[in-house]
């Protein structure tokens, strides 16, 4: 029994140290995955990319990745500055493409840029960067192409499609309420001047003019709709303004026109169709930004 015995339990070692290795093997794989990359269809060609990038510096797009709960460690410093994203942006750098000592420092796994910027070249020798070309892409489009990168283009496509849903119900609740021939103004103060935008210009457009069908003054959609932005002076202020206009608004600005009586005899003016958003908190056309506004205008057309 006990010559048995021997090679049954010499066998059950060998057993078990295998097991122990297959463990081993596993585990250093489970390693080698997450230090995998992929290759990214850019706009510029393909580029080989972290599959779960840890260290990411924003040039632009920031607000895209935020809302994807990217790990973002570099940001420009206009979305640094916007009120929407302060919280998410607590301990975070801002950089700019021109300072690549700071961008070394960092030591970054993945760079966003802007198709636009300086040193492309020079970024891409410090870490991968994939550059985007502002409007290029609509703007729920650009957000599935961030999910592609960051590899959370699920994610992206679950929002986008939960968000159309959303705007497009709410979009017709505020038509059957001010009308379908209503029409809807977005309008920004400036130093000098005013701006009226189309239908793709951040400042809440594309919700309203594409999400919800809100109709734009037959004057913008001539001056403003192909460009995307129109420039004008006060006087043509009643021209352009439509039933309802949203005022972007700078809290930080000389608004003092809003007291003169030119602002004051506009119909929306006079009507109380006038709701006002802070330009600082709607310049994106990123998830955070188009959910704020969508509660806003929501709450501003059919609370009204």
């Amino acid at each position: 029994m006990k010559k048995l015995y021997i090679p049954f339990l010499f066998l059950f070692v060998l057993i078990v140290s295998a097991c122990g290795n297959n463990e081993t093997v596993n585990e250093d794989n489970a390693i080698d995955t997450e230090k995998e990359t992929f290759t990214y269809q850019s706009e510029t060609g393909p580029i080989e990319v972290p599959t779960n990038p840890q260290r990411i510096i924003s040039l632009t797009n920031g607000p895209n990745a935020l809302a994807l709960n990217a790990n973002i460690i570099g940001i420009d410093e206009w979305t640094n500055m916007n009120p929407l994203f302060q919280e998410r942006l607590e301990g975070v750098e801002v950089v700019s493409e021109d300072n690549l000592e700071k961008i070394i420092e960092l030591e970054p796994d993945l760079i966003i840029a802007g198709s636009h910027m300086n040193n492309i070249d020079k970024l891409n020798e410090i870490a991968p960067t994939v550059v985007y070309t502002w409007g290029k892409l609509d703007y729920l489009t650009q957000q599935v192409e961030i999910g592609k990168l960051l590899n959370k283009e699920m994610e992206a496509k679950e929002w986008v499609k939960d968000f159309q849903e959303r705007a497009e119900s709410t979009g017709e609740a505020i038509r059957a309420k001010i009308g379908e021939d209503a029409t809807v103004s977005v309008i920004e103060s400036g130093d000098k001047e005013f701006y009226v935008f189309g239908n793709n210009y951040a400042r809440g457009t594309e919700i309203l003019y594409q999400a919800m069908e809100l109709k734009m003054p037959d004057k913008v959609k001539e001056l403003a709709l192909e460009s995307g932005i129109y420039t004008f002076s006060s006087e043509m202020l009643p021209e352009l303004a439509g039933d309802y206009v949203i005022l972007s608004k700078n809290p930080d600005g000389d608004n003092s026109f809003f007291e003169t009586d030119l602002w004051k005899n506009i119909s929306a003016v006079k009507n109380n169709h006038v709701f006002e958003i802070n330009t600082k908190a709607s310049t994106y056309s990123d998830p955070i930004t188009l959910e704020y506004l969508l509660v806003f205008f929501g709450k501003s057309f059919l609370n009204n």
